[in-house]
């Protein structure tokens, strides 16, 4: 039985940094964020894949705690390409095929339908309102989105958004969606629609949560090795997610923690290509590097 539901890609990511390349290595938003999710929690994934996944990435889910029974197959998985230069924060898009993205309707297995926590990963707005309606009595909705859905679907975003608990966006997308390049006045026309809290990334200067009249400021963990950014967001949200699932609680003391574990996940992440990073830690590591970050704040 699992207490975290996710729904979003599962790709082949092709990705050339200034350090190094892989080719179609394990990607795609619901594989970061199932992946940082299964340090704290059960997590079950909704997706969809194509008979050209190899089946080693399943196998890997699956030996990671992710169940599998969410993902359905079509004929040919989703593709992504792209390359970054010296600045990291910025992702630049070589090739995108959706392939058997485009025919994806949502499956939730009966077994996905009683948890709890659900994390929206980056997927279509539509998609992500038709899994938050199939499931039973969530407690707490955890959404992130891109500047893609933005441009491309912005009423049934904001439609989406007001069925969230929780909204993660960069501060790029947060300036876009409200049209203003005041961070705080983004955030409280957010709060406007979202139900709880709205968590702003800030990539390597760390994360901003908002919550009522209250906000808090999780810094960047210093990285000296960084090899490829992908993913990390999607680890942020599934680590914020999972920690929150773990511990059953939802209240601002849980949230400011649930935020500093999927900073340092996402830090774990940055340090190799694809997944790779993720396959190596440890709760060892994760539980040294979240030290450090307290004391970075301590003051």
């Amino acid at each position: 039985m699992i207490d975290t539901a996710i729904i979003g890609t599962v790709a082949l990511d092709s990705i050339k940094t200034p350090f190094g390349e892989v080719k179609e290595a394990l990607g795609g938003s619901a594989s970061y964020s199932s992946i940082a999710a299964s340090f704290f929690s059960k997590p079950g994934i909704m997706s969809i894949i194509g008979k050209d996944f190899p089946k080693e990435h399943i196998e890997f889910f699956r030996k990671r705690g992710v169940s599998t029974e969410g993902i359905v197959t079509g004929e040919k998985t989703f593709k992504w390409q792209g390359y970054y230069e010296f600045d990291m924060n910025e992702a630049k898009t070589l090739n995108t095929e959706l392939n058997s993205l485009l025919s994806y309707k949502v499956m939730v297995p009966e077994s996905y339908r009683n948890a709890k926590y659900i994390f929206l990963a980056n997927i279509d707005p539509e998609l992500q309102l038709e899994a938050i309606k199939s499931m039973k009595s969530p407690e707490l909705v955890v959404m992130d989105t891109m500047n893609f859905w933005i441009e491309h679907k912005k009423n049934e975003l904001l439609e989406t958004i007001r069925h969230a608990d929780v909204l993660i966006f960069n501060d790029g997308e947060a300036r876009q969606l409200f049209k203003t390049p005041n961070l705080l006045e983004a955030a409280n026309k957010a709060l406007k629609l979202v139900k709880r809290a709205v968590i702003i990334k800030k990539g390597e200067h760390g994360a901003l949560l908002f919550n009522g009249n209250k906000h808090f400021s999780a810094p960047g963990y210093p990285l000296e090795n960084i090899k490829d950014p992908t993913g990390c967001g999607d680890c942020f949200g599934g680590g914020f997610t999972g920690y929150l699932a773990k511990h059953k609680s939802t209240d601002d003391a849980a949230m400011r923690k649930a935020i500093v574990y999927g900073s340092v996940i996402a830090s774990y992440n940055a340090e190799g290509f694809g997944t790779e990073r993720l396959r190596q830690i440890t709760h060892e590591d994760i539980e040294k590097r979240y030290r450090e970050m307290k004391d970075i704040r301590d003051f």
